[in-house]
């Protein structure tokens, strides 16, 4: 009798932590290593590296790129959310500005992306505004949200 309330208390555990180990899994996005010197040289919000991830999205096969939730920034009333990019060569951050449309990234919003770290960001739609002196890229919406 002892002996099997051991065993109990043992699968218990284990039943216990799987689904504790898969949350923390979950929430992984896949290792990416970035080759371009412009995304390693300067900051995600600079023109200089949003021209370049401009140019390289115009480029690359966008239905092979995946995004996944970084952080929620507010700076001087304007929200944005920086999603991590990748696929088909691609491994940047892509600084989203957050206006008229909020669609699907209701509750990022209200946590202020609390507890939506690493959660991909399924079919991200988004336009790039760009001209001289600023390249802008403007949310438009995201069908789900797989955390």
């Amino acid at each position: 009798m002892i002996q099997s309330h051991a065993m109990t208390k043992s699968v218990l555990k284990m039943l216990w932590a799987f689904p504790l180990f898969t949350l923390m899994v979950s929430c992984d996005r896949p290792e990416c290593k970035n080759a371009n010197p412009v995304f390693n040289q300067h900051a995600p919000q600079t023109k200089v590296y949003k021209d370049e991830l401009a140019k390289q999205l115009k480029i690359v096969d966008n239905s092979k790129l995946s995004y996944w939730m970084g952080i929620y920034q507010k700076t001087d009333g304007k929200e944005y959310i920086h999603a991590n990019i990748q696929g088909d060569g691609l491994c940047a951050v892509l600084v989203l500005s957050i206006r008229e449309s909020q669609n699907g990234i209701e509750g990022i919003l209200r946590t202020k992306g609390m507890g939506y770290r690493g959660a991909e960001l399924k079919h991200l739609r988004f336009d790039v505004l760009q001209d001289k002196s600023n390249t802008e890229f403007i949310f438009k919406s995201i069908e789900s949200i797989i955390d």
